[in-house]
């Protein structure tokens, strides 16, 4: 309760500053709109249902990329980690494409897919796939050796030693990793809706490329607040439950 009335106080003295320097003229309003501007303009998407379609559209693509990730990524991590070979190419290329600009996957989209929903997708999912394929590498590379042999002196062999030893031991780092990939995710997203146009989805990225296009400041500073407080949303929906239960349950929790 503290740290949000923390958190709403700052909000509330930030758009306070926001305001006062639109009046002082610190800035230009071409540049800078002022709050009452990104507000009515808030109001008038959300009232003509603009903002509630353009956010399930862009949240469609957005997890239908990242949920294939994440069932790609997480058998290939475990796999990278167990075997040599695999790790030595498929861990090698996963380092390195991780690092990739996710805007680079936008270019090789369009010429493999075309102005489709099949660009988007695929961006999406090599935002995400790399990454959490190296978190669950990391995780199972991480397990406790001791774990592993305590369970086959149990009788725990093969598969049943990966979902019940390995897979719980190393959920720290995959859930760390699904975060990270997440954040990718948004990222590869936005830069695909901004680039690539289509007809039957006008998502976030579309709009904010139209009040670009428009030289419509409000509407981009509007959009951008939207996609922050989404993502706000998401890690405390999906992704802070996770890892305050895994800190209780490994003992790593204040």
């Amino acid at each position: 309760m503290k740290r949000g009335l923390t958190a709403g106080l700052f909000f509330v003295v930030l758009i306070g500053v926001w305001h006062y320097a639109y009046e002082a003229k610190i800035w230009s309003p071409v540049l800078v709109p002022s709050p009452e501007s990104v507000g009515r303009y808030l109001w008038d998407i959300t009232g003509d249902g603009t903002l509630w379609s353009s956010t399930v559209v862009t949240m469609k693509r957005l997890l239908a990329g990242y949920l294939i990730g994440l069932v790609a990524g997480i058998p290939l991590g475990f796999l990278t980690a167990r075997v040599q070979a695999l790790r030595d190419t498929v861990g090698v290329l996963a380092l390195g494409l991780q690092g990739l600009p996710s805007v680079c996957w936008v270019p090789l989209a369009l010429l493999w897919f075309g102005q489709t929903e099949g660009a988007m997708l695929f961006v999406v999912v090599m935002g995400t796939l790399w990454s959490v394929i190296l978190a669950t590498e990391t995780g199972v590379r991480n397990v406790n050796p001791i774990y592993i042999r305590a369970a086959h002196t149990m009788g725990s062999h093969g598969v049943h030693t990966w979902a019940t030893v390995m897979l719980p031991a190393s959920l720290p780092f995959i859930v760390s990793g699904m975060k990270q990939g997440w954040a990718f995710a948004w990222r590869s997203l936005m830069a695909a809706e901004i680039y690539v146009t289509i007809l039957t989805g006008f998502g976030l990225g579309h709009l904010l490329h139209y009040g670009r296009e428009l030289n419509a400041m409000e509407q981009v500073v509007a959009v951008m607040l939207v996609i922050v407080l989404i993502g706000l949303l998401a890690d405390k929906a999906l992704f802070s439950p996770w890892e305050k239960f895994l800190h209780r349950r490994w003992g790593t929790g204040k």
